[in-house]
Parts: structure tokens; sequence; C-alpha cells
């Protein structure tokens, strides 16, 4: 008698980890000028819909019991609500962001200012970078993106910062312009390591680093890609993610996750999803 063998993934035990995160409300968000591909200031852009959209993210991350904390949204700053590009936090120690375009430029000493107040030790930046949006903590490393938005110097204040082994990963299409547009951690914990990833988004170096380094990793399709799927957000078995993202929420489904989808459609027409709405506070 011959016994089948499974084609599924195997699966492991999930666990949710508690997770403390900032926020910022979309109140003045529009698309009013263009930095990324998925701008375009000449498509209408609904203010009450992305705050309503948003919302549904915020009561999403509490219903999952997540620490949630606000910052206020400034005027003339409607890209603030992508929260993630406004610093990195880890270990108590917020490093912060210093943004590639002027329209945001401001945003970086606001975060900078809101986490320090909030008790983190602030270290201001000297090099371009845009924070969570580039830098994804993995396990005990620091993945780093580099190649439209953070300077690959800032790889290395990032390591002095932070004491950590800093991994640098060069993207090379414009659509996916941050790290965590093409990159998910699924699960950070040591020894428990887990991603999902788009493997075009990357140059060769870094697609060969990141298969050889997490081999059991998701790869996501370009259709879920398409909608942010891949800017999701994780707290190790729960994963909040675009709801259009379809395939990639059968497949963190068969690798033992919770897939939670949310519609942040009219936020992504800024260029952004779950993840930029997100900044981890470690």
């Amino acid at each position: 008698m011959s016994t089948a063998l499974s084609t599924q993934p195997r699966q492991r035990p999930r666990t949710p980890q508690a997770r403390s995160v900032l926020m910022c409300r979309p109140a003045h968000f529009t698309v009013a000028y263009r930095i990324n591909p998925w701008m375009n200031p000449a498509e209408p852009t609904d203010t009450g819909l992305a705050e309503a959209q948003w919302q549904t993210l915020y009561d999403t991350y509490v219903r999952l019991g997540y620490d949630v904390r606000l910052i206020d949204p400034l005027p003339g700053l409607p890209d603030m609500v992508y929260a993630a590009n406004g610093g990195f936090v880890l270990d108590g120690v917020a490093y912060g962001a210093k943004f590639a375009y002027p329209q945001r430029a401001a945003e970086g000493p606001a975060y900078l200012s809101w986490l320090a107040e909030a008790g983190f030790r602030a270290r201001e930046p000297e090099e371009t970078n845009e924070g969570e949006g580039d830098f994804l903590l993995v396990g005990d490393t620091i993945l780093a993106g580099t190649g439209f938005r953070s300077d690959a110097r800032s790889h290395a204040e990032l390591g002095r910062v932070f004491g950590r082994d800093v991994v640098t990963l060069r993207l090379v299409d414009p659509s996916f312009y941050h790290l965590d547009t093409a990159l998910a951690v699924l699960d950070p914990t040591p020894g428990r390591e887990h991603i999902a990833y788009l493997p075009h988004a990357f140059d060769e170096a870094s697609r060969a680093y990141l298969a050889g380094r997490f081999p059991d990793a998701i790869v996501a399709n370009d259709a879920d890609a398409a909608v942010l799927g891949l800017n999701a957000f994780s707290d190790g078995y729960h994963v909040v993610i675009a709801s259009r993202a379809r395939d990639f929420a059968r497949q963190l489904a068969e690798h033992g996750y919770d897939p939670v989808g949310v519609d942040l459609s009219e936020l992504l027409l800024g260029g952004g999803g779950v993840k930029c709405c997100t900044l981890e506070l470690r």
C-alpha cells in the first residue's frame, strides 16, 4: 500500500505576539503631487473614504488586541498617514526619518518629536532614510532597502545606532519603491523567521540572498503585489493584508496564518497600504 505525499506546506504552530503600533489618521489625505508611480494628482481622491477605510484598519488592530497609539495629523502633510515612514523603533530607540522628497520632509521631525515625548531615545538621522518603509526586522537582522528612497549609507548608520546586522537589499521596480511594498515579515521571531516577497522587485544579488536565507518564504504573484498585498502587518499569527490579495491570503492560510483582509483602496492612490499606515513600536 502506498501513501500519497502531501503537496501542502508543512504547517508550524503559529502564536500571536503582542504588538504596539503608531498610526496617523488621514485627516488631510489627498494626492497633490507625484512622487511615486501610484500617485496621480489628476485623479480625484476622497478624504472621507480614506478616513473610513483607515478607521477599519484601526478597529481591526484594536480587535486583535494591539496597543494602538496616535500621532496628530498636520495640515499640509497629506502623506503623514503613512506612519511606517516616520522612523524605525527598536530596543526603545527611535531612529528618525530623513525623507528623499521635500514634500514629505517635515514628517521626519514631527514623528521623531512624538517618539521622544513618548519615552523613546531619539536619534537624529544624518543619512536619507524613510524609516520602517525600508527597514524591516527579521530575527536579529535588519533587512534594509535601497534603490529609490533610503540611501544605502543610512544602512551603516542604522547598524551603528542599533548594533544589529543590517543586510542591504536593492529594489529595482519603481512601483515597489519601499521595501515594505515588496516584502512582508510574517514571523520575526529568532529561529522562526518567515517572510513573503516579490522576487522581481529585487536585483539579482538580493534575490539570491532572500532565496538562500528564507527557503520557505511565500512568493507572491503579480496580481496581489499590484494591490500592495505584500504591504502587510503580522503578529506571528494574524496577518492583516489588502482584501483583494486573494492568492496571498490562500498561501498564508496554508502556512498556518490567519489572513485578515481590509480595504485600503483609497490610500492605495497615494502608494500605501496596511504596513505603510503602521509604525511598530518595540
